[in-house]
């Protein structure tokens, strides 16, 4: 089970999306995240899921590999879904009981608000997780935010930490997959009994993948310490970032692809 999570894993290939510059890929995330958030009508939100299925097919990632993307917000979505088709009480009554009511409203809502959610989580693994590694994301957000650079934000230091989760998070994955079949070879049990019972076969997971974590987290201090790390301060790159024609070319390309839901919207409304 642990391994199907596929937060901070890099695919590797040569599509399109991944040849792109890193900093095109976080503007153009950055573009479609507010486009997911301003489509309102349904007609919209299909727009934007064929504009990321277009994406999708640039990538060239394994559709499982994708889908694995929203596994961990699967309980998150349907959260969402049930709150929103409860609480918004408009339009044609469909389902009664007792304090509980169904709307029309309410189940467009929901349902485009859930439909909204998995959009962006499948952007964000295409043009980021998925088709970018750890060290060129970090580059990517250090050279955006080099202007904070003047207010005296660290930023060399916030790319850093984040480079270092995203690169960690598979790690510590394959380490709780680890450790829970060694516990279950001891006789640990994490699927039957209540919800205490399962909660203490869980504590002889968590305490020694608190310990593997905080002993890799010094370990990885005392290296950086022993190579002098001192943020940006006198730092180079092996690979420094340069924007391409084809950078530009795509940057265009797939921004005016992000503009089409939006103007179906505003279409729809003027009709």
């Amino acid at each position: 089970m642990m391994k199907d999570v596929s937060i901070g894993r890099f695919v590797p290939g040569n599509s399109v999306i991944h040849r792109l510059d890193p900093r095109v890929k976080v503007f153009l995330f950055v573009l479609y995240m507010v486009t997911i958030f301003l489509a309102n009508r349904p007609i919209a939100v299909m727009a934007t899921f064929a504009v990321v299925l277009v994406l999708a097919l640039l990538s060239k990632i394994p559709p499982m590999e994708i889908l694995r993307s929203v596994r961990p917000i699967v309980f998150i979505m349907i959260f969402i879904f049930l709150i929103n088709i409860f609480t918004l009480r408009s339009g044609e009554v469909l389902w009664s009981w007792w304090v509980l009511k169904i709307t029309s409203g309410g189940l467009e809502r929901a349902v485009l608000l859930t439909f909204r959610l998995l959009l962006l989580i499948l952007a964000t693994s295409i043009l980021l997780t998925l088709t970018t590694t750890p060290l060129k994301l970090s580059d990517a957000l250090e050279s955006l935010g080099s202007p904070l650079k003047v207010i005296h934000v660290p930023v060399n230091e916030m790319a850093m930490t984040i480079s270092i989760a995203l690169r960690f998070i598979p790690t510590l994955v394959e380490e709780t997959d680890k450790i829970m079949k060694a516990q279950s070879s001891r006789g640990a049990e994490y699927d039957t009994g209540n919800i205490f019972q399962r909660a203490k076969g869980y504590v002889a997971v968590l305490v020694p993948l608190f310990v593997s974590a905080f002993k890799r987290a010094e370990e990885l201090a005392v290296a950086m310490d022993a190579r002098c790390y001192q943020g940006g301060v006198g730092k180079t790159k092996l690979h420094p970032l340069r924007m391409k024609g084809s950078d530009f070319m795509w940057m265009g390309i797939l921004s005016v692809l992000a503009f089409v839901p939006l103007a179906v919207d505003f279409l729809t409304k003027i009709k």
